[in-house]
């Protein structure tokens, strides 16, 4: 939906937010320096795509700091604006509740721009699986040494959508119909900041050998290797198929966060590279493959695990 300035758009029924959508030439520009001429805040992102290892995909997403932030530990709910708890509750389904929170944010699609052009953008832990499955929810709290929500979700409404085949972007804000006036005047000001402003790279910190002896585990040899015993004995009694046993390794850090994602897109380029900043921690990431996928009813899974042999014959 391409929407000239100060023209209000046309849509086929009512909407409870309108998007706003700008083309602009960007063949000077790159999807990571259009992230850092326009993130002047936390609570952003970077998608990009790499496919087979050295094409790039057609699309890239840069989500521009968020208002509105979602958190949700245990059953308990918190949602922030501006900065500012507005809602703070407990609820006995948080998938529920964040499915009718969406209902607020009614959008029009556009089959001219990739499946992603705004919404709830975010990551639901590991232990989100206790929503769907009781009995896998732990009957006392765990250690948690991390202290990062269960789930975290940002709504976004201001982004940008890079066409790299095309060599153009559009630049994409949410508003409500009746603020159709001052959606433009947003659009002008990133417009302009994206012309006029020049990328913030910050200087690298220059890298150090690694050795395997600096990482940390969260597991001890003997805990790991207790660990694999309880699984074998879930495989034969029949309870599970296959297994992930997997462990948290940490190493000091102290360069920039999005100096890693830069560091990791050289070395891994994938089809699945993201940079979200949350403010408190970052998530950083670069997978060969989705996990899952959903779109018109049709449910797509392709989990990433190894595979070793069941027998002589296999």
């Amino acid at each position: 939906m391409n929407i000239p300035n100060n023209a209000a758009p046309q849509l086929s029924r009512p909407f409870k937010r309108v998007p706003l959508i700008r083309e602009v030439l960007a063949d000077l520009d790159t999807p990571l320096s259009t992230y850092l001429k326009l993130n002047d805040g936390p609570f952003s992102y970077l998608f990009e795509s790499v496919q087979g290892g050295e094409k790039w995909g057609r699309y890239s997403i840069i989500g521009l700091p968020c208002k509105t932030i979602i958190k949700i530990t245990g059953s308990q709910v918190e949602v922030t604006e501006d900065g500012q708890i507005t809602t703070q509750k407990e609820v006995a389904d948080p998938l529920s509740w964040i499915e009718d929170f969406q209902q607020q944010f009614d959008v029009e699609i556009n089959h001219d721009l990739p499946r992603f052009t705004g919404g709830l953008v975010g990551y639901f832990g590991y232990d989100t699986i206790g929503y769907i499955e009781p009995r896998l929810k732990p009957k006392t709290p765990k250690p948690d040494p991390i202290g990062t929500p269960d789930i975290l979700l940002m709504l976004s409404e201001e982004l940008v959508v890079f066409d790299n085949l095309a060599g153009k972007l559009y630049i994409i804000v949410h508003v409500a119909p009746e603020e159709i006036a001052s959606g433009e005047r947003r659009l002008n000001e990133l417009e302009d900041r994206l012309r006029n402003t020049s990328p913030r790279y910050r200087p690298v910190v220059p890298s150090r050998k690694v050795e395997e002896s600096d990482f940390i585990s969260g597991f001890t040899e003997e805990g790991f290797k207790a660990a694999v015993e309880k699984a074998r004995q879930y495989i034969i009694d029949g309870d599970i198929m296959q297994v992930v046993l997997s462990q948290r390794m940490s190493i000091p850090y102290q360069a920039a966060p999005l100096d890693l994602y830069r560091a990791l897109r050289s070395l891994n380029p994938s089809p699945y590279m993201y940079f979200l900043d949350l403010d408190e921690f970052q998530i950083v990431g670069s997978s060969p493959e989705i996990l899952v996928h959903l779109e018109d009813g049709q449910v797509t899974v392709r989990p990433i695990a190894g595979t070793r042999r069941r027998g002589r014959d296999e």
